[in-house]
Formats: C-alpha cells, structure tokens, sequence
C-alpha cells in the first residue's frame, strides 16, 4: 500500500499548527512501514525540511503552481458564491493534470484541509478533477477547523466547499464536530469519522528516553513506576515490584515498572535482578512489565536529566528504601506530578512526605540508632493488597493524574495510530 498525504504547503514552518499535525501522521505511516509521500506546493522551500520531512523514507513531491510558466495566485473563495477569476478553470486543469501523474501509483490520498479552505478551492476542483482519471484512488479528507453551514444551494465551483467527493472518508479531529462536518458536505455520518491531534510526549526528549521507548512500551500503561537507584538491597527494589504486582492483581490496571539502576558493591546484580522479577511476578505483575535500564543498554547508569524526563510520563512513585538521609528522588518524582508513596519508618522519608501530602505504608527500616521491623496481618501480601486498592482510589480521583494518564494513554501517536488512523485504510 502506498499513502500520500496531500496538503499544498508553501512552507514548513512549525509556527502553523497543520504543519506539526501533518508531521505526526508522516511519522504514523512511516513508522508502520507504509510507502509514503508528502505533496507540497513545488514553491515550497527545501531549505525548510527538519525532522520527519528530512527522513529518507518520505518521498517528498512538489505539485505545479504555474499556469503557462506564470505564478498562479490562490485566492480566497470563503463566501459561499460569487465570481472566480478569469484563469481558475485553467489553472485547475493544469494542477489536476500534475496531480494524476503524482498520484498514479497512490492507494490512498489523505487530504488536510483541501475540501474546506477557501484558498485551497482551485486545488478542491483539481482533485476531484483528478479522480475522474484515478478510479481506484480512495480518499480521506481531513477539515481542521470548525464546520461552516452549508448554504441552500451552492453553485459550482463554490459547491466544491460543500459537497462529497466519491471513495471519500470526512474527518474531524473531535466526535462533537461530526454533525456538523456531515452537514457540510451533505453525508451521512457514517461516511465521517474522529482523527484526534495526537502529542508525541518522547519526540522531544532526549535520545536515552527514546532508546528505552523503542525496548519497553512507557506510554499504554494504566499505571507506570519509575525507581531510579543504585542497585543494592538497601533500596528495597524488590518491595517495589512487590506492591506494583499486588496492584495489577488486586485492580486489574495495566502496570509497568522500570527500575532506572546503576551498580553497586555490595550484591551480586544478577542475582538480584532475578529476586526483584520473581518477587514481582509472584505478587501478580507481568513477565514483560518489568525492566531494568541497565539491560537496555546502560549498563553504568540511566542519566540523571532522562530520569527525570520519564518521570514526566510515569504517575506512581514507590520509595520502600530502608533508610535515607534525605530522598531527592522523591523531589524529582513530585516535581513531574507522581503520586508518592513512601516508607513512613524511616524519619527523612516521614519528614519530607509530610511536607509533600505523600501516602505512606510501613516497611522494614533503619532509624537513629535503631532498626525497626514490621509485622503484617495478617500477611505482607494482605497488607500489599489492601493498600494498592486504597492508593488506586485515591489516584482515579485526582483530577491532575487522571488527565496526565490520559494524555499520555489515549493521545499518543500510537493509540491514535492503531484506534483511528490505520483502520481507515480497511474501510
């Protein structure tokens, strides 16, 4: 299958919000291994392209703008009738004719904004145009701006704004815009369907994020908890693999744990590592939600700065640690909106939580001058279970959390991938 994305941009700047809308769905159909070109004004500037216009998979296609060797001007035909001007139907031809040899070996043709503005009129007639000679082309339109009413009886080539093209699916970045986009073009809403803007959260951070994004899934977790430390008993690890698979078992919500380690002295890693998984696994948490960044690829250390960028993505911060003098981790993990939970037996992590609202649960710890241990009834599993219920609870109410879950979830480049974009090439 081969996919075009037509769009007639004179230029790529990021400041036109399109440009970056466009730029996600580039990326969509790369990165599923679609052939993929981009058709631009041919007066688009080469010396604009960065990123996904840059990459060596997009075919990048510039469309005629000149009628016998003369600049051809859009207008804005936005009123509902009128006059064009006296070479529109020309220009139109001659943009439809480059259009067929563009698009003669395309499947589908995803459009933005062609059917709805007012400059892109001529290049509305020139598609439809075109298709009359591509029979087995499909389209998608998308409209990125809000419906108009469509008059009583508009009149060609002002009709075009107003009208259903054959083979074509109308889209809408929201539900709430479909009937009025289905009124614009006069179609049912069957014919329509939701294409919501989607935000890349890791295209902007660093290169060791993306590394751990290409090797374990940071983004569909219902619930997902980041611990960074040095890879030692003292930190509890394992404590934490043990609430995130209570978690899991007892609320059923998709969890993912990545263990942000660098080494230690004082323990073997590997045999460790196996204790922190088993411990997990026996406690209800999937073989694959669960990773150490030292077996991704950093073996001496995930960097400081990128821990803190997943934090951003990550909702749950777990902190059992037997003993601390102050816990600047739990600053970080606070600072990007992590509900905290921390281990109320050992006093620095008492102190700071309490200035910070944390939840806290009791685990085994070092005092001034003393150890403490805990007793659990009527088991630790018990005691595991009924808090991760309690803490679930509280997390489902707190309006902050629940929209960056969200945000991170459900409008990621690749739940709006598999949910909205992709199934519209089997309609």
């Amino acid at each position: 299958m081969k996919v075009a994305v037509l769009t007639m941009f004179n230029g790529l700047s990021t400041t036109y919000s399109l440009v970056n809308i466009v730029a996600e769905h580039l990326r969509m159909l790369l990165d599923a291994g679609i052939e993929t070109s981009l058709l631009v004004s041919q007066d688009c500037p080469d010396d604009e392209k960065y990123g996904i216009f840059t990459d060596e998979r997009l075919e990048l296609v510039k469309v005629t703008n000149r009628l016998n060797g003369q600049l051809i001007h859009w207008r804005d035909y936005a009123k509902p009738d009128g006059k064009v001007h006296a070479t529109f139907y020309e220009e139109a031809e001659v943009i439809a004719s480059d259009l067929v040899t563009k698009l003669s070996d395309v499947d589908f043709c995803i459009m933005h904004d062609i059917h709805y503005q007012g400059w892109h009129l001529i290049h509305n007639v020139a598609i439809r145009k075109a298709q009359e000679k591509l029979p087995n082309l499909k389209f998608i339109a998308v409209t990125h701006s809000a419906p108009v009413n469509r008059p009583p009886n508009p009149q060609w080539p002002f009709s075009a704004r107003y009208s259903p093209m054959p083979k074509t699916t109308y889209v809408y970045p929201t539900q709430s815009g479909i009937p009025a986009l289905a009124k614009q073009y006069n179609v049912p809403e069957g014919k329509c369907a939701v294409i919501n803007n989607s935000l890349d959260l890791i295209a902007g951070m660093s290169d060791e994020v993306k590394s751990i994004q290409k090797q374990f899934d940071l983004l569909s977790p219902d619930i997902l908890i980041v611990y960074p430390g040095r890879l030692t008993s003292g930190k509890r690890f394992e404590k934490v693999a043990a609430l995130a698979g209570a978690i899991r078992k007892k609320t059923e919500q998709t969890v993912k744990v990545i263990f942000c380690d660098f080494p230690a002295m004082d323990i073997k890693p590997d045999e460790y590592k196996n204790t922190i998984r088993e411990t997990g696994y026996a406690h209800g948490l999937a073989e694959s939600s669960l990773a150490f960044t030292s077996d991704l690829g950093y073996p001496t250390g995930f960097p400081r700065n990128s821990v803190l960028e997943i934090f951003t993505l990550s909702n749950l911060f777990i902190c059992p640690s037997y003993s601390e003098s102050f816990g600047l981790t739990v600053l970080e993990a606070a600072s990007r909106g992590n509900f905290i939970i921390l281990n109320q037996a050992v006093p620095a992590l008492e102190e700071l939580g309490k200035r910070l609202s944390s939840y806290f649960m009791r685990w085994d710890a070092r005092n001034f001058g003393f150890d403490t241990k805990e007793t659990y009834h009527s088991s630790e599993q018990a005691y595991l279970e009924e808090h991760a219920l309690k803490v679930i609870n509280l997390m489902r109410e707190n309006p902050v959390l629940h929209a960056k879950t969200v945000t991170r979830q459900r409008f990621s480049p690749q739940w709006v991938w598999h949910h909205q974009l992709e199934p519209l090439f089997e309609r």
